[in-house]
């Protein structure tokens, strides 16, 4: 197989649908001789703000001589990026030999056993850990979970910490509808001894967390209660047991970037504590204020200005909102917004109306992306304009500012319009 090859098996892969659950992994992990148990690794979850939080941790460590792998999804340049070392991506030819490693045994998966066919998102976390606990080992994984917690394809290895980033409405037909439901799931991920970095807002959920929390024994350290932020406009301070980290400011711009990276450094300065690394305090904050993300609230063009963000559910249209309400208060701001099925479209489509000159609804090539009248249903205004070709309204747009959103998979292949 070549690289091409290696690609279409694992996507023709998405046919098998999303599976909840964690009993394939298991079963094929256990044929490989459990690489997952060789790696040290960093489990963060959450419905949003988990790319961000990964990149911080990554980088502080990296500055501090570390060799540290991630595991992200989705991509929003290439494939291979879901699997990196130091932010660089596994080549291609590293891909074909861990699909050379993994395809028998998916096959056989099929054939031996009566749990059905792995899915594609299965298939790729059983290809990184078999990179970072086989083939390429390294000092530290920090793995981004996917979809859930309790039953999503990464809760088969035991971290040396977790971080629980948010808890909200996202995925709600498979997770549940209400905040108590997806905190149950979240809270799946939660281990025995395993200290638990959190950040959640919606009451119930943040008792049920702190219960479980509890009953485990667990340290858990609870933003706004153990971690506080101090936030003055584009500049943070930080507060900690007795570490007070002043004037902290981040080339991501936010408020909700200031609470990412507070629990990246509470993270960081557990494991110091606990003697799993050394940290140089001064690398650490130089690096996490540098840390940019592809997709999130992302310049990708100066004149007229072009944002690409990521947001796709209402909490990340909440905070995406707040931000362009801090930084552009004066620009005539246009939204593009498209959106895959099974999000609020209505209620993140009525936030972003808050800030719109202009509306403007789309679809792309995508299997889930919802069609142009779906998205344009679900508001009855006459100002929001169907685009039928989005390549062809961005390279013609002159406006003030527009904002592209609704969707990573959406801003993933408009960026590449700007962004070679």
């Amino acid at each position: 197989m070549n690289y091409l090859d290696s690609l279409h098996w694992i996507h023709e892969r998405t046919k098998f649908g999303i599976k909840p659950g964690v009993k394939r992994m298991k079963w094929m992990l256990k044929q490989l001789d459990h690489p997952e148990d060789n790696i040290h690794g960093i489990h963060v979850v959450g419905t949003n703000g988990k790319g961000s939080t990964v990149s911080y941790i990554r980088d502080a460590l990296i500055a501090n001589n570390y060799e540290v792998g991630t595991f992200t999804s989705p991509y929003i340049v290439t494939f291979n990026e879901r699997i990196s070392i130091n932010g660089v991506p596994i080549t291609n030819d590293e891909l074909v030999e861990l699909v050379q490693i993994v395809k028998p045994i998916s096959e056989r998966l099929a054939e031996e056993t009566d749990l059905g066919p792995a899915t594609e998102f299965e298939i790729i976390t059983l290809i990184m850990f078999v990179y970072f606990g086989t083939v390429h080992p390294v000092d530290f994984v920090v793995v981004e979970a996917g979809l859930g917690a309790l039953n999503d394809s990464t809760n088969v290895f035991q971290p040396i910490m977790t971080v629980l980033t948010s808890i909200g409405l996202d995925h709600t037909n498979i997770l549940g509808d209400t905040y108590l439901d997806i905190a149950r799931e979240k809270a799946g991920v939660i281990k025995p001894s395993v200290p638990l970095i959190y950040a959640i807002k919606p009451k119930e959920a943040l008792s049920f967390v702190r219960e479980i929390v509890e009953s485990h024994h667990n340290k858990g350290l609870e933003l706004d209660r153990d971690i506080h932020v101090i936030s003055d406009d584009s500049e943070f301070t930080y507060r900690y047991e007795q570490y007070e980290l002043e004037n902290i400011q981040l080339k991501m711009i936010g408020q909700h970037q200031h609470e990412n990276a507070a629990l990246a450094i509470t993270t960081l300065i557990e494991m110091y504590q606990r003697g799993i690394i050394q940290l140089d305090f001064n690398k650490m904050i130089d690096a996490i204020e540098q840390v940019t993300w592809s997709g999130r609230i992302e310049q990708v063009q100066d004149q007229p200005l072009i944002l690409v963000d990521g947001a796709h559910n209402k909490e990340s249209i909440d905070a995406l909102v707040s931000t362009l309400k801090q930084y552009y208060p004066e620009k005539k701001i246009d939204i593009l917004f498209a959106a895959i099925d099974g999000k609020p479209i209505g209620k993140m489509m009525n936030r972003l109306e808050e800030i719109a000159s202009r509306f403007y609804v789309t679809t792309f090539n995508f299997p889930k992306a919802l069609p142009i009248e779906a998205v344009y249903d679900h508001l009855e205004h006459d100002h929001i304009e169907k685009v039928q070709n989005y390549e062809k309204f961005i390279k013609e747009y002159n406006g003030e500012l527009l904002v592209i959103t609704g969707s990573l998979y959406f801003i993933s292949e408009a960026r590449k319009l700007f962004v070679k």
